[in-house]
Formats: C-alpha cells, structure tokens, sequence
C-alpha cells in the first residue's frame, strides 16, 4: 500500500532528523510499497554549498539519508533553495504558500513595495510583486559570522509605501529586526511575511508592524510576547 509519512524536520532538528530514517527503515520492512515522506520544514536546508572551505553539504547529506532510508517521494514546502530538489534522485513536489499568502496581502490598502530582506529572497519577493503589481526593493546586508548579520543598504525606495518583507525562515531575529527598522524609517508601515518563523519572532514587535506567518513545524512560542 501507498504509506505517507509525516515529519517536519525542526528544532530538535538532530532528533526529528533520526526519526525520519527510523521511521522509513520500519516502513519499508513492514512491505509498504511506496512511501511518500511529508517534510513541512527542511533542516539543514541552508547548508546546500560550500561557503568557506572543509564545510559540510548537509542539505544533501540529508536528502541522501532519507533516500537511504528508504523513502519513495518527497513532499516538501517552501524550501530554502530551490535547488535541493536537484539533491534527490527520487520525484519531489515543492509546494510553495505564496499563493495563501497572496489572497490576504491583496486586501492591503495603499502603495505597496516588496522587499527582500536578502539577495537570495529577490526571486520569491519579484514573484509576489508580480502578483500584487507593486515595486520591488533589496535589502543589502554583511553577514560577518553565523547568525550575525549588519544591514547597509536598501536598494530601492520604500519612502511613503507600505514595505512588506518576505522572508522565509528566520533563526535569531537579528535581520528581520533591522531590516523593518530600516524600512520604517522612509517606510508608512511594515509588515512582515515570514514562511517558516521560529520563536525569535518575539524580538521584531514594533507598534507600527504587523505580522504574517505560514508554520510548518512545532516550535516553542510564547504567545504573550509575540
């Protein structure tokens, strides 16, 4: 029989990460005949190339493990990089919430600007900028060691429209909170559209933002302070 497995690889993502082979090897020993594993959050996903040298490709160590383990398809949403689906050599469906997320920003009033909070998010802030005719604005940062990161510059203008920042995942806060700084400062309003948010959403409350958020994993929130 068909077999859907599902499990989101997050924080503990070592943890979740060993249950997902586990529980594809007991699958496939008990004769299921096809197994498709259901994978809202990829962990890893940002480790997909070698940055600096001697560094782990984990994106694709954990697509080879899966495989491994015995998995027959790949149902994922919103991966960080497109490319991962390169990473398995079985079918992967890359689901994307830009849609959902499309039916409740077109109901914003005013002149509204998209902006990435990266060069890597300026395909997935154009699209919905298509989709929403508005204009398009970069934020250009400096990532001087992990999870630190500066803001320099925003390529565009924001001034008198309504910024909204598309991200899709955030760890420690660090650029969302600079980055609607930034925007708020030429910015009328900001909001935030985040895809994957862990609980350092906490840090980026602000009178004048508003937030929008698709989960794909079980995080620990503390809902007073969001």
């Amino acid at each position: 029989m068909d077999t859907f497995m599902v499990q989101p690889t997050c924080p503990p993502v070592s943890h979740n990460l060993m249950e997902l082979p586990c529980h594809g090897d007991a699958l496939k020993r008990a004769s299921a005949d096809r197994i498709t594993v259901v994978i809202p959050y990829y962990g890893y996903a940002r480790q997909d190339r070698k940055v600096v040298p001697r560094t782990s490709i984990s994106a694709r160590l954990v697509a080879n493990l899966i495989t491994t383990a015995g998995a027959s398809r790949i149902l994922a949403m919103d991966l960080h990089a497109g490319q991962i689906q390169g990473f398995f050599d079985i079918p992967v469906d890359h689901l994307l919430a830009l849609p959902v997320l499309f039916e409740y920003l077109k109901k914003i009033e005013g002149e509204i600007v998209i902006v990435s909070p990266d060069a890597g998010g300026v395909e997935r802030a154009r699209e919905m900028g298509k989709r929403l005719h508005a204009s398009l604005a970069i934020i250009d940062k400096r990532r001087e060691k992990a999870n630190v990161s500066k803001v320099m510059h925003i390529i565009g203008s924001v001034k008198h429209k309504v910024a909204i920042i598309l991200d899709d995942m955030i760890d420690t806060g660090g650029t969302i909170v600079q980055a609607a700084g930034g925007d708020h400062e030429g910015g009328r309003n900001c909001r935030l559209r985040l895809l994957h948010p862990p609980g350092a959403l906490r840090q980026c409350g602000s009178d004048n933002k508003e937030f929008a958020v698709k989960e794909t994993g079980r995080y620990e929130h503390d809902t007073s302070e969001r």
